[in-house]
């Protein structure tokens, strides 16, 4: 639903015509000045503790209720409207509310205006540095927590006003090990026609200032936005993955671990956390703009290796269809990946959907009388924890237009065209399910499906791809994608690549690889020796 902001009473006349309880969201000009297009949120919770607009970000451990609509040129002290109209998750809506006590928190995502090279004008959330989190982004507004008594069947108001501002993000420190950068890129810039930004973090090698001449082979490690360091790197102990981290840094920090520098990506986009490392028709130039600005930049002001053979690539999730992508598209630059449980290296299995002859997301194809639905996420046992069609709707509730900021509406960025309104052509109606075949073909012709990429162009690149390609997967991924990876392994069966290929069984999900940081380092650090 679309809340068309003209004036106070007629917004609250338009809301007034859904039947039910209703949210009337205000902001004070003490708060933000100018008017604000973007969306707003209402959150409502049976706890307090993390704040209910935490909880809503946090779907995959959370059932908390939150519904959304859209604002545009919302003025300070003007009401914006949540209603049964609303799309909720995972009440579609506020009808389907239990009556109870709740705690409440209404927040707004706010966007900007671009005004693109490609001539398209549109308003989408500009990144402040934090990943493209909207319960967290610096410059949007939220609420008090209010607790209050609701119920579907009574008719009524909650007034709720947006006195809060999320702080700017500080970035950690430097220290003697970790260096981090950040850079305008012109090329990126050109495109948004506003200032955009990449950034990266430096991991140093032992004895790196005492020894000013020489130059050390580079970990690429691709994956989401983040500001700490590569791999996990801390010198302080701590619990679950911190402590990981920092039994990495005692290693990486000894007498007898390979020199090596590694350096992460800060590469966010409006529509994700993440480019993926490439050029785009919706976000631009991005691959240009790390190959030609960012990368050139962490050359000369850092000694890495400009071998080839020393430039080296990882990366999981994101980072692992990131990290193989880049070893396809530019095989003469890097010297290998050890590319762990990416995402979708073949569209015949994006996830468990065949985008090219499915014809919904939703609905596992080949039975007539039962629609069985889909799943998009299960546990490493087979448990579904959710479907497709529950992840689209999500997506759908967190933003319009391709603006959610998460998975599904982020592929459409990258991989995508760009529709008629200037936003992502969507692959499937996020809330029927149904595929835009146009759209998936353009994905596949446009080089984004990298078997169809490798196996088309692979006269050119089967020399430059021999022994660099080691992929990593685990038998159950949480996502179904090593699905993907077997289509990828059937393909490299036919040449004579060398490609490796390893599948942690029985019942390894997304995470899993066989050997510790501190071990793949090593194993790269072999390989380059080679």
């Amino acid at each position: 639903m679309i809340t068309r902001l003209l004036a106070p009473s007629l917004l609250l006349a338009a809301a007034a015509l859904a039947a039910g309880p209703r949210f009337e969201i205000s902001f004070p000009a003490s708060a933000h000045a100018q008017p604000i297009t973007g969306r707003v949120y209402v959150v409502l919770s049976r706890k307090d503790t993390p704040e209910p607009r935490l909880q809503a970000a946090n779907w995959r451990a959370s059932e908390t209720p939150f519904f959304g609509v859209d604002v545009e040129r919302w003025r300070p002290g003007q009401t914006a409207a949540i209603d049964a109209g609303a799309l909720g998750y995972p009440l579609k809506s506020l009808n389907d509310v239990p009556a109870g006590e709740y705690f409440v928190q209404a927040l707004v995502n706010v966007y900007t205006e671009f005004h693109r090279a490609d001539g398209h004008t549109i308003w989408a959330h500009m990144d402040q540095w934090e990943g493209q989190r909207f319960d967290r982004s610096p410059g949007n507004l939220y609420s008090e927590i209010q607790k209050v008594h609701f119920d579907p069947g009574v008719q009524g108001s909650v007034k709720i006003e947006l006195t809060k501002v999320i702080p700017p993000v500080a970035a950690p420190p430097d220290t003697a090990w970790v260096k981090r950068v950040k850079i305008q890129s012109k090329l990126l810039t050109d495109f948004w026609g506003h200032p955009f930004y990449l950034g990266a973090t430096v991991l140093l090698p032992k004895d790196y200032d005492r020894h000013p001449d020489q130059r050390y082979p580079v970990i690429y490690s691709q994956g989401h936005f983040g500001l700490g360091a590569p791999f996990g790197f801390t010198e302080q102990p701590g619990g679950g993955r911190g402590q990981a981290g920092y039994e990495f840094a005692r290693q990486w920090m000894a007498d007898g671990f390979p020199r090596m520098i590694a350096v992460t990506f800060q590469h966010p986009t409006p529509y994700f956390d993440d480019s993926y490392a490439v050029n785009s028709a919706n976000n631009g130039p991005y691959g240009d703009a790390l190959f030609q600005e960012l990368i050139p930049y962490l050359e000369q002001h850092f000694r890495f290796s400009r071998k080839p053979s020393e430039r080296v690539l990882t990366g999981g999730s994101t980072g692992g269809w990131e990290s193989l992508a880049l070893q396809v598209y530019h095989p003469d630059f890097f010297g290998g990946t050890w590319t762990f449980y990416p995402d979708p290296v073949d569209f015949r299995r994006w996830e468990l959907i065949n985008i090219y002859d499915d014809p919904n997301a939703f609905y596992v194809p080949g039975f007539e009388y039962v629609q069985r639905e889909r799943p998009m996420m299960r546990t490493a046992d087979g448990q579904m924890v959710e479907t497709v069609r529950q992840k689209s709707q999500i997506e759908a509730v967190e933003g319009s237009k391709g603006r959610s900021g998460e998975q599904y509406m982020a592929w459409e960025a990258v991989y995508g065209p760009v529709g008629e309104d200037g936003y992502p052509e969507p692959l499937w109606d996020k809330l029927t399910g149904k595929i835009n075949r146009n759209v998936a073909l353009y994905m596949r012709d446009h080089g984004y499906d990298l078997t169809w990429y490798v196996r088309t162009n692979w006269a050119r690149l089967g020399p430059q791809l021999k022994g660099k390609l080691h992929l990593y997967c685990g038998d159950m991924d949480n996502y179904g994608l090593n699905l993907a990876v077997y289509l990828f392994e059937d393909f490299m069966k036919t040449t004579d690549a060398s490609a490796t290929f390893e599948y942690g069984r029985p019942m390894k999900g997304h995470g899993w690889q066989p050997m510790t940081n501190a071990e793949l380092v090593k194993t790269m650090a072999a390989e380059i020796a080679k």
